[in-house]
């Protein structure tokens, strides 16, 4: 590794709910750096959620995360010629980055609605333990079940 570390830059919340999770969950939509566009997605997504599960926007928005957050995955390892799946811990930063990647690319790849509306119905289904994003996380978790064999070449 050359050079020094890049700096933990720190995330100013956000203005409507005073959540860094919902700040960081913004600026993982933004595209192009229009980060008024994806505000105003994620707060009509939040919006409509809050209607449809008739709980506090906030608190649905941490559940669905949760629901979608991976324990384990696997990482390639190369070891005396073969390459191996081996199971790891996932870090509580990395966990919550890979719920947003998934919910967002599951409601990215559904057709026909506004975005906000996407996002809201991926939201609703993992708050039901449902929905793509859950599916990616039950697949992950699986494989790294299914490698636990390996888990001793882990350092």
């Amino acid at each position: 590794m050359r050079g020094k570390k890049a700096p933990k830059r720190t995330i100013n919340p956000d203005p409507k709910y005073g959540s860094t999770s919902v700040a960081k969950f913004i600026n993982y939509i933004m595209d192009g750096g229009k980060k008024s566009t994806s505000q105003r997605i994620v707060y009509d997504a939040l919006e409509i959620l809050e209607k449809k599960s008739e709980k506090p926007a906030l608190e649905a928005f941490e559940e669905a995360l949760k629901n979608v957050s991976p324990m384990l995955e696997v990482k390639s390892r190369r070891v005396g010629g073969a390459n191996y799946q081996i199971p790891l811990q996932v870090r509580a930063e990395r966990r919550q980055q890979l719920a947003f990647r998934w919910i967002i690319a599951a409601a990215r790849a559904k057709k026909g609605k506004p975005m906000a509306m996407k996002l809201t119905e991926e939201l609703l289904a993992a708050m039901g333990n449902q929905g793509d994003a859950v599916k990616k996380k039950q697949d992950v978790q699986r494989m790294a079940e299914a490698n636990r064999a390996f888990a001793h070449f882990a350092h």
